[in-house]
């Protein structure tokens, strides 16, 4: 019984360290050991037993797992967690297999997991989640996912696949109205406190269609909300009147913030009475931004800021973030796979802020394009180079004393970190992702 187990880590491991050999991404070993045994993530999980949650929806995935794995590690507990966004399911068996004894079985007390909406799906056919977090939907790859209602329902599914609780966000409607729906477990919600409505509008893209589209659920008593204090301060505050902070994490903007709430309320789901907020609070404030997600890199003394852009919603969060500090700035634009093949939603983007120092670079497969859309709010873009890596030396050679921002999508980060990692001796991950 336990021989295709031990033949599927095998071959997967073999893989791994073939594919690591030639420098290639490192989703095909978990692939390899899919082919060998279909059942090798419920083998593998199955003696998980303090809870395996299933982090998804649109923006913020990779961010609110690394946080809500780094809350629950200093709760004492082992956590097993793809923490490279490596978010199919062939991804969280790669970031497995180095972990795994030859039974294929993990030794963790739980696992947190970033997951693709649609391969969250593909997850709990296999293995059923024991808590979901569901974090927002916005108009993203429109190609792989359709229109937003598609993607809602997919959350919607995954909820009702889970057997213990969900935390929803109670901002966005399409998440919200998860709640009650068949199979869902009881939920509890993360969310802005009452007193910060008015920035809703950059944060989430609302469904008209629905009358009650301003109704926003009640906070239950261990539903968490944001109170932002400045840019960098925050406190978490609980309608049972437990409060987290003030506290500052090392990832700047409202976003962030969103994601440590996100997090803190799972974390407190999941631990229960275990719950302690002097550890929550160490965890956050000394938890790292993930690549490439407000990644600062020392490059010849100046800070070098890489920024991943995938949907008007994530760019104009990035932009209301970063973009309102004059830097020596380049956007990178790919329309790979990974990034979708549809970039028409640049216009759905406002660069306002950026028109007063201008671009200096715009990169990647759409460069001219993204040059051409800056062009429309009166941005002027100071070179135009399709070759990422000519496009960073020219970024490098024309500032060599700003500090300077890549705006950047999936594919085009990847290529971006990997070249500044070889550079620059930093931690290189060859994770696929989306």
């Amino acid at each position: 019984m336990l021989f295709r187990p031990l033949l599927a880590t095998t071959a997967g491991k073999a893989a791994r360290v073939a594919s690591r050999l030639r420098g290639g991404g490192s989703a095909l070993p978990g692939l390899v050991a899919e082919r060998v045994d279909p059942k090798f993530l419920a083998n593998a999980l199955s003696q998980v037993r303090g809870g395996v949650v299933v982090v998804s929806g649109t923006n913020g995935k990779t961010t609110t797992t690394k946080m809500l794995a780094a809350i629950l590690r200093e709760h004492g507990l082992d956590v097993f967690s793809n923490p490279t966004g490596s978010n199919f399911t062939r991804g969280v068996i790669s970031a497995m297999l180095p972990l795994l004894p030859a039974s294929g079985r993990l030794r963790a007390d739980a696992a947190v997991l970033e997951l693709d909406e649609a391969h969250a799906l593909k997850f709990a056919a296999a293995v059923q989640p024991t808590h979901s977090l569901l974090l927002n939907v916005a108009r993203d790859q429109l190609d792989r996912f359709a229109e937003i209602d598609h993607t809602a329902k997919l959350l919607a599914q995954l909820a009702g696949q889970t057997t213990q609780g969900v935390v929803l966000n109670r901002d966005d409607s399409f998440v919200s109205r998860i709640a009650g729906g068949q199979g869902v477990p009881t939920a509890s919600y993360f969310g802005l406190d009452d007193s910060m409505r008015d920035r809703l509008d950059e944060l989430s893209e609302q469904d008209v269609r629905f009358e009650d589209e301003s109704a926003v659920p009640d906070p239950g008593p261990q539903d968490g909300l944001l109170k932002a204090i400045d840019e960098r301060d925050f406190e978490v505050r609980f309608s049972d009147g437990l409060v987290l902070g003030p506290l500052a994490l090392r990832q700047r903007g409202l976003a962030a913030m969103i994601n440590a709430t996100a997090a803190v309320t799972m974390a407190r789901r999941v631990l229960g009475e275990r719950f302690d907020a002097a550890a929550t609070e160490r965890a956050l404030r000394a938890v790292t931004p993930p690549f490439g997600r407000g990644e600062v890199i020392d490059v010849g003394g100046q800070p070098l800021e890489l920024v991943l852009v995938k949907n008007p919603a994530g760019f104009t969060v990035a932009l209301n973030t970063y973009g309102s500090t004059p830097v020596a700035t380049m956007i990178a634009i790919n329309d790979n796979y990974a990034d979708g093949r549809d970039v028409s939603w640049l216009y759905d983007v406002s660069f306002a802020s950026l028109a007063g120092k201008g671009v200096a670079v715009t990169s990647g497969v759409r460069a001219y394009d993204m040059a051409l859309r800056l062009s429309y709010d009166d941005v002027s873009t100071g070179h135009v180079e399709l070759d990422l890596t000519r496009a960073l030396d020219h970024l490098l050679a024309t500032h060599p004393d700003e500090p300077k921002r890549i705006f950047c999508t999936y594919t085009a980060m990847m290529a971006l970190r990997r070249t500044l990692a070889e550079r620059y001796g930093l931690a290189d991950f060859g994770e696929e992702a989306v």
